[in-house]
């Protein structure tokens, strides 16, 4: 017989899952020890034994499909960067920047990064959607499938294997539906920002004749609008300039202060040209102006113009927040009970995706010039001063406008799930298991407008009078105008060269346009296969400790991964503006064995109400990476009925992923704060000497706002790193307040061997900080031009790091209706928080005294929670959820980073949202759904725009409604 766990017990247990969701519609207001009398064993995320919910170690938090609904939104990785647990980094938001990576959506538990989280879809792997990377894109699970969300934080690597080093999202889909309904949902901003979802899905299920099977079909259409910075209200251009006022060092003065309208004078749509008599920018006609000068400095390339600049470059002008995304989606399974003892079941989901978003266009910083004497769209009067002054070539910055790089991402999902499970006995002892496969494919197809293509580009703004027609003409079709020696630059279609205006908006011929440009095409595949089995059962036959029959559970896994990249044409040959970029493959394979037990020590005894060992291991052989082994213990104690202690001590591991060992050389952007700048060289004692000793001149400016160029690749050589964590906690259900429950739970997370790429800022800081001299290897990978900026960086993958993180999650929940208090209802109220007590990066873990703190950061608050109450009444429910977190310092607050004094303001004032909903069944078969978010507009700072990794934690839209409706046939 199975033990029985007290009614209490088992309360606490459903009270504590559900911490953080709430029902839509009342159950005959059941208390919670009537819903605990109906409670059987399940499997919850963090084990593969049957149990008790919550009666295992390892806490486990999440959310209900209620809690999605009231959130109004489609994209599931925003609604899972609510729970304090996790990151906002990689969510549809924070990758909105990213092009390849636009429309993506991923988990970050614990801020350690989106690869050190594994994301399972019922217990089972699903393809990724990133090429190189196995992190599975959120926004590829129907969420009108979604039963639930567990969420384990921690290492789970001796279940689960390689990736779940932070832990685990485990989402649960709807089982053996019956009936058919339509859901229509929708949101819209209040405040004019544009931002608004749309979405519809079909849900049918019904079952076979003979009660065996159940078929399940959903479809769904989803929309989500393009948003820009520009479109917020608040955005101006803010940034950083250095504070007039300022008069050093430790003054109580901030030496940099947050300004509106930061432009660049120094570059612009309609070209500026550098000259010894100044700089000139051009009106829309492509007539000549002196540039305006900035009021205060923020960089070498950027300044503040308080009131405004007609022809100045505006970063926000190209910067997404949401990119648009239209999404169809396919899913259907199938189960039936073939014997007693098999069923078979499969699931096969399809989704197209298109992801459209606009972003910053090609553009030349100074790197090519103009001819003054021959070039023809130059203004004569200009042209005649500049002659005058002996000034024959000019340098040119120009934003390619007219050439827009707007991108279409493509992306289609299929993925293939089959096997059996079932119970069957062996003796008298009952044995649960599962034998599945699992097939998935990404394709991802980035269609990007326009690209130049450099040598065209160098051939067409060459222009000159032709003689003979006496109309502009490229160099390379005048004979008479090309010297001794002259090269042809153009790479491509040299004959059809088309002579280039480069002043002015939209004054360039079309023919000079096709001439300079070329659309490109990307495709990503990314494949997936999985062949899994395990079996569990008990030893109630054979062997029963004092505390009950043992727990085990044993299985194996082999998975083979494997993503390819076909480069544009153009691109692979360099012809393009940067480097060459060659094709890309990669692959591995892993097969993987693990056993886990449980064992109930005691029970039913004065001063041990239960207590129960877990044990975990897992062997894991990497084609690319070697032998790993992951191992976990864990320790529940409850010494009487209403108060259970829980421990955990883990090692999990995570195994480099394709991009980080096979990604070949290949060039990108990335933006940097050049050490040797005036503003930084005083961060470390050695930069001054070092700097001077690179022959940069004291009192440097960099231009280190405009991106510059850097070369990474993969690394073959990696090996998997190791995390080790633990966690203690207590559950107290105080049997004096029935309904109560709470917990409190220390984690610790700390990862060694960590696989970094090694930044362009870690290099540039490393070359110019080290002691006796500049670092030779590291200043080896920085190419300056003859400028002293940096022009080009080199850097590629290593296990050299380390990650600590520890802290509290603190939870507590009460349910109870509302007539011990002679009224009517059901009242739910629940609130989840985090304490963070620390988050340290160590870039190299053999050199602990560089240690970046991230705790207390934009990004990574201090404390965070999460309060959700919930009165049911009948038909309705009425809802509100207040979502808050610390004040966040805008500065880096390590050890010897910088200070309050550096920039202002230097914090983020803590921060409160809150969000109203409600449900309302109006039949049988038509319900409505609705509410509030951010119902009193807080609105984000003025500098805040809710790009980037950091940043995306923070509402930039401000309130907006939704409204659902769900109608059953």
């Amino acid at each position: 017989m199975k033990k029985k766990f007290s009614k209490n017990f088992l309360s606490a247990a459903i009270l504590l899952a559900t911490t953080g969701s709430s029902t839509v519609f009342a159950q005959e207001n059941e208390s919670s020890i009537e819903i605990a009398d109906a409670l059987e064993e399940v499997v919850v995320t963090g084990s593969r034994i049957s149990r008790p919910n919550l009666t295992q170690p390892t806490p486990v938090t999440g959310l209900s499909a209620e809690d999605i609904l009231n959130t109004g939104s489609m994209d599931l990785g925003s609604i899972l960067s609510e729970l304090p647990a996790v990151g906002a980094t990689d969510t549809l938001q924070g990758n909105a920047d990213r092009n390849a990576d636009a429309g993506l959506s991923t988990a970050d538990l614990r801020r350690l990064g989106s690869n050190r989280t594994l994301t399972l879809v019922d217990s089972r792997r699903h393809v990724g959607s990133s090429n190189g990377s196995v992190a599975v894109d959120l926004g590829t699970i129907p969420v009108g499938l979604i039963e639930k969300v567990e969420v384990v934080t921690g290492g789970a690597s001796a279940v689960y294997g390689s990736d779940a080093v932070s832990g685990v999202v485990n989402i649960i889909t709807k089982k053996n539906y019956e009936g058919i309904e339509i859901n229509f949902t929708g949101d819209q901003s209040t405040e004019g920002v544009g931002s608004g979802n749309r979405g519809v899905n079909f849900l049918a299920g019904f079952n076979t004749a003979d009660g065996k099977g159940n078929f399940t079909f959903y479809a769904a259409q989803e929309q989500i609008d393009e948003v820009m910075v520009d479109d917020l209200r608040h955005s101006d251009d803010y940034g950083t300039v250095v504070n007039p006022d300022n008069t050093g060092e430790e003054d109580g003065i901030s030496d940099r202060i947050m300004v509106p309208r930061v432009y660049s004078e120094w570059i612009d749509e309609n070209a500026v040209i550098w000259t010894p008599l100044g700089d000139f920018v051009f009106d829309n006609q492509g007539n000549p102006l002196p540039q305006q000068q900035r009021q205060y400095t923020n960089s070498g390339a950027f300044g503040n113009f308080p009131d405004g600049c007609d022809y100045c470059f505006e970063l926000n002008d190209y910067e997404n927040v949401f990119p648009s995304i239209k999404k169809d989606v396919f899913n259907t399974t199938f189960s039936y009970e073939l014997t007693d003892t098999i069923n078979f079941f499969s699931e096969v989901k399809y989704i197209s995706s298109s992801i459209e978003q606009t972003y910053q266009p090609d553009f030349t910083f100074g790197g090519h010039s103009i001819n003054v004497a021959d070039n023809p769209y130059l203004d004569q009067d200009l042209r005649e001063q500049l002659l005058a002054e002996d000034i024959t070539s000019v340098s040119l910055a120009k934003f390619m406008a007219d050439v827009p790089r707007n991108a279409d991402n493509e992306r289609e999902l299929f993925r293939y799930v089959t096997g059996f499970n079932g119970e069957f006995e062996l003796s008298e002892t009952p044995i649960n298991y599962e034998l599945s496969y699992n097939y998935g494919r990404t394709v991802n197809t980035l269609r990007t407008t326009s690209a130049i293509i450099e040598g065209n580009f160098t051939a067409a703004l060459d222009a000159v009078i032709d003689p003979e027609t006496g109309e502009a003409a490229c160099r390379n079709q005048v004979a008479s105008a090309q010297g001794e020696d002259y090269q042809d630059s153009a790479t491509t279609n040299s004959t059809t060269c088309a002579p280039y205006n480069p002043f002015g908006s939209n004054q360039a011929s079309q023919e000079s346009l096709d001439f300079i440009s070329t659309p490109t095409i990307n495709k990503t595949t990314i494949k997936q296969k999985v062949l899994s089995g395990f079996a569990s059962f008990d030893s109630s036959e054979f062997l029963t400790l004092p505390g009950g029959p043992v727990g085990f559970a044993a299985g194996f896994e082999y998975r083979e991964e494997s993503s390819e990249q076909i480069v544009d044409s153009l691109a692979k040959q360099g012809l393009l503006s940067t480097a060459a970029v060659p094709d890309s493959f990669g692959e591995f394979d892993v097969t993987e064995g693990f056993l886990e037990v449980s064992l109930p020590i005691l029970a039913d005894l004065p001063g041990v109400e239960s207590l129960v060992l877990d044990g975990a291991v897992r062997y894991a052989d990497y084609s690319h990476a070697g032998s790993a082994n992951a191992w976990k213990l864990g320790l529940m104690y409850s010494p009487i009925e209403s108060v259970t202690f829980r421990a955990t001590q883990s090692m999990a591991i995570r195994a480099p992923n394709i991009a980080e060992a096979y990604s070949p050389q290949q060039p990108g952007f990335t933006q940097i704060n050049d050490p040797c700048d005036t503003d930084q060289i005083g961060d470390d004692a050695d930069r001054a000497a070092n700097c001077a000793a690179l022959g940069i001149p004291s009192g440097f400016e960099a231009s280190d706002n405009v991106s510059i160029e850097i070369i990474s690749g993969g690394n073959p050589d990696l090996f998997a790193e190791e995390s080790e964590s633990y966690t203690a906690g207590v559950i107290w259900q105080p049997s004096f307040v029935e309904g109560l429950s709470l917990t409190v739970d220390y984690y610790n997370i700390e990862i060694t061997d960590a696989i970094t790429e090694v930044t362009a800022q870690t290099i540039l800081d490393n070359c110019v900080d080290a002691s006796g001299g500049p670092d030779s290897g590291f200043c080896s990978q920085v190419d300056r031009g003859t400028d002293n900026n940096v022009v080009l960086v080199r850097s590629g993958y290593i296990n050299a790091s380390a990650l600590e993180t520890s802290g509290f999650d603190i939870s507590a929940s009460y349910e109870r209706p509302l007539s011990i208090a002679g009224l009517d209802g059901f009242l739910k109220t629940s609130v989840t928080a985090n304490i963070l007590e620390k988050l340290h990066e160590f870039e190299f873990q053999n050199r602990p005294d560089e240690v970046n703190y991230e705790d207390g950061e934009v990004g990574d608050p201090s404390w965070q929670f999460r309060w959700t109450t919930n009165y049911i009444y009948d038909d309705t429910s009425l809802g509100w959820t207040v979502r808050a977190f610390d004040e966040q310092a805008r500065f880096d607050v390590s050890p010897n980073g910088e200070s309050t004094e550096d920039t202002s303001p230097a914090y983020i004032d803590t921060t409160f949202y809150h969000d109203f909903n409600f449900s309302h069944k109006l039949t049988e078969k038509l319900a409505v759904n609705g509410g509030i978010r951010n119902v009193f507009d807080e609105e984000a700072p003025s500098y805040i725009t809710g790009t980037g990794d950091d940043e995306s934690m923070f509402d930039v839209i401000g309130r907006r409604v939704f409204l659902g409706v769900n109608m059953k046939i």
